[in-house]
């Protein structure tokens, strides 16, 4: 049987086809329930009714998207019910269960209107939407264990029984993967993972990793009654906020949750087995428990029970324990030890100016390639420790960084988002996240960003135009460019404005003339991004809603006003004969 027809219970991205990849055809497109507004509805109502606007806002304020009414029906079945197609993927993107061959999801199948209704769900079954940056990097580094993906790669046919054996050091050290801190056999099959990301999401591996398991590599599970795959399938949740089991392990996984004390994730598991009991698979009696998957997404949980929100407590009691000054503070060297790490389980220290930051080190080699290779040969490095005792935690050392940025870039790191960040750092943090190879970060100091700019002046937006094009920052860049091309008279009236045309190329339209090529280090290009002046001149003509058989006489009138604008510019430098 191949994979296709026997889906594995966690399918790798590549192999996965997409929502965008809908195969509709004109006929697809059958008659739906009319759309209708309902301002003081419930997530039921809005569902029923189409009303997007509504059910984003129930959605945005912490409704739970699996409810269920007194008709024991979720928001999902009134939306397929209905025929709304757009309704039907923001509750699916927003966590919603509908796994096929499972109660909830054979109802939604049965009961859509249309045909696109169930393309759309087969798309959300074959593939749910893609993991956020942190929950994808550390999905690929739970897989880049090597155990764990020979399970999942021998797991796509579920009749061929999983034997997996432990692969030797040496071809673990050969292979493009950051290695696991510990160990752990169920019925002799090994499952690789790493400390802190356990302990920040489960209490019970917390503790045992503090008492028990302190100092142990290896965990070796006696009882035959534990399930490998469902154990597999949480500690797999555990780095993805994504959980993807059959449903002949369900029971299993929920012993397993209540034993590590995951109670959001124990309720919303225990209510979906009840609805299992008395569902009817009229058209699947041929189906087993084994072959029915169940998915539910990371949302469907409260958000402290996320992966952002763990990780980000346990960043807390780390930047607690290394908010001090080395060098002026010397009784502060406890802090380096590793007894002093049971805590925070930080297993790495990093210096930045002054400061010391205790890490983790499968948090900083998973989401930035540069620490990754950094990290792999951290057993031979010394930097930094300046006579320090032997028995303190590896020891790292940055230069020409600010602690106050470092300090933004891991919490972007550990919590994928930043909190708040004042205009001053943008620009040292677009810096650091291209040397640092973490150019995600780039689009989180953005958003961080864009409040301060609706205040700044014409000066500073012309500063923050030419900064975020040479660091490749679009969501900045279009913000900039949008705003000139609407406002272009009352920004060609400052002076800062004509002084910045002097320092571009002129309008061309050919990319290969382009000027203002990104000199920071490890900036990259981005294929979208062409000459400032041509995208001007382009959102200006869109602003000026000019038509398509005026666009070029249009064109050449903005072209006949920047030169008019550069030769004032020309005038007004410094030195010159006008200004003299």
């Amino acid at each position: 049987m191949s994979p296709t027809e026997n889906p594995s219970p966690l399918m790798t991205e590549e192999e996965e086809p997409g929502i965008e990849d809908l195969d509709l055809e004109p006929e697809d497109f059958g008659p739906s329930v009319p759309l209708r507004k309902v301002p003081n509805g419930d997530v039921f109502e809005a569902s029923r009714a189409g009303d997007l606007d509504r059910l984003r806002y129930l959605l945005e304020t912490g409704v739970n998207v699996n409810a269920r009414d007194r008709w024991d029906s979720v928001a999902l079945y009134y939306a397929c019910l209905a025929g709304h197609i757009a309704a039907a993927r923001l509750l699916l993107e927003s966590g919603a269960i509908c796994s096929e061959h499972t109660f909830d999801g054979d109802r939604c199948h049965y009961a859509a209107l249309n045909l696109r209704i169930r393309k759309l769900l087969k798309a959300f079954e074959a593939r749910p939407p893609p993991l956020g940056p942190l929950q994808g990097c550390l999905r690929e580094t739970f897989l880049g264990c090597l155990n764990n993906r020979a399970y999942l790669d021998q797991a796509a046919d579920a009749n061929i029984q999983i034997s997996v054996s432990v692969c030797p050091p040496s071809e673990m050290a050969s292979s493009n993967h950051f290695p696991p801190d510990v160990v752990f056999f169920v019925q002799g099959r090994p499952i690789e993972a790493h400390r802190i990301i356990l302990s920040a999401r489960s209490p019970f591996f917390k503790k045992k990793f503090e008492t028990d398991w302190r100092d142990r590599k290896e965990v070796r599970f006696s009882k035959e009654k534990l399930s490998y795959s469902a154990l597999y399938s949480l500690i797999h949740f555990f780095y993805s906020d994504r959980l993807e089991i059959s449903v002949d392990d369900m029971e299993d996984l929920v012993r397993i949750c209540k034993v590590c004390k995951c109670e959001s994730l124990q309720k919303i598991l225990e209510k979906e087995l009840i609805h299992q009991k008395y569902a009817e698979y009229k058209t699947h009696r041929d189906l087993d428990n084994s072959q029915k998957r169940f998915i539910l997404q990371g949302v469907s949980l409260p958000d402290q029970d996320r992966l952002p929100a763990s990780l980000h407590r346990i960043l807390q009691v780390s930047l607690a324990k290394s908010s001090f000054d080395f060098e002026t503070h010397p009784d502060n060297i406890g802090a380096l030890r590793i007894s002093d790490s049971v805590e925070d389980l930080a297993d790495v220290c990093v210096k930045v100016d002054k400061r010391i930051f205790r890490c983790h080190q499968v948090i900083l080699a998973s989401r930035s390639e540069y620490f990754r290779a950094r990290l792999s040969r951290v057993n031979d490095f010394h930097e930094g420790k300046k006579g320090l005792p032997g028995h303190c935690l590896p020891f790292l050392e940055e230069h020409d960084l600010s602690a106050e940025a470092f300090e933004k870039m891991i919490e972007y790191m550990y919590t994928d988002g930043l909190k708040e960040i004042h205009p001053n750092q943008a620009e040292e943090i677009f810096d650091a996240s291209s040397r640092y190879l973490l150019f995600p970060l780039k689009r989180a100091v953005a958003d961080a960003l864009l409040p301060h700019l609706e205040t700044a002046t014409p000066s500073e937006l012309c500063h923050w135009l030419i900064s975020s094009d040479m660091y490749g920052v679009l969501k900045i860049r279009e913000y900039c460019l949008d705003l000139m091309a609407c406002n272009f008279e009352a920004f060609a009236e400052t002076r800062e404005f004509r002084a910045m045309l002097l320092t571009l190329p002129p309008p061309s339209g050919d990319s290969s003339l382009r000027t203002t090529a990104p000199s920071a280090p490890g900036a990259m290009m981005n294929a979208d991004q062409g000459n400032l002046l041509d995208d001007l001149r382009e959102k200006w003509l869109e602003a000026e809603g000019a038509e398509l058989d005026e666009r070029d006489e249009s064109a050449l009138i903005f072209d006949r006003r920047l030169e008019m604008l550069m030769e004032m510019a020309e005038h007004e430098k410094p030195g010159s004969e006008s200004e003299e």
